[in-house]
């Protein structure tokens, strides 16, 4: 399976000490490499960095071709980080991008690509019984303590999916 993550999935993970979870539900995870500068450059997110630099299944993948990237990122708006997953999963014909962001995930979708939030990964860790209802509740709640944003629909979907 090959998969490919924005930079949110990354944080939102790293937040709530879960970052686990992408090596658990699928071996490798790829990032562009903008979204591992986009990383770097952010004094906020040193830590995440440092912490993806040694996760041996996250790896590092240039896009082949730039220029779409950067068509894609003049076009829509999206970040470079963004345009970079979007590119590099269609160029690698991967089975899933993980992303939050709505206008990427809207892009994405318009394009074919398939996406995964991290809700979705909490979801799919749950179904492999890699997490338990109350880890996931617990999950939950430590991305709302780092302020992460979950959209009520996703949470309310989640929540609905626990509960039977």
């Amino acid at each position: 399976m090959i998969v490919v993550s924005d930079t949110t999935p990354l944080i939102s993970l790293l937040k709530i000490d879960r970052i686990d979870l992408l090596e658990k539900l699928f071996g490798q995870v790829l990032i562009p490499q903008a979204v591992f500068d986009e990383l770097a450059a952010d004094e906020r997110f040193k830590h995440e960095a440092d912490q993806i630099s040694q996760k041996q299944f996250i790896i590092v993948k240039a896009v082949k071709n730039s220029e779409s990237a950067s068509i894609l990122k003049r076009a829509t708006g999206l970040d470079q980080g963004e345009s970079e997953a979007i590119v590099l999963t269609d160029e690698l014909n991967a089975d899933v991008l993980l992303m939050d962001e709505a206008k990427g995930r809207a892009v994405s979708s318009q394009m074919g690509l398939k996406i995964m939030g991290t809700i979705g990964i909490l979801m799919a860790a749950y179904e492999e019984k890699e997490l338990m209802a109350d880890d996931v509740k617990q999950c939950i709640e430590g991305l709302q303590n780092a302020g992460r944003h979950i959209s009520q629909k996703h949470y309310q979907m989640l929540i609905d999916k626990l509960d039977n």
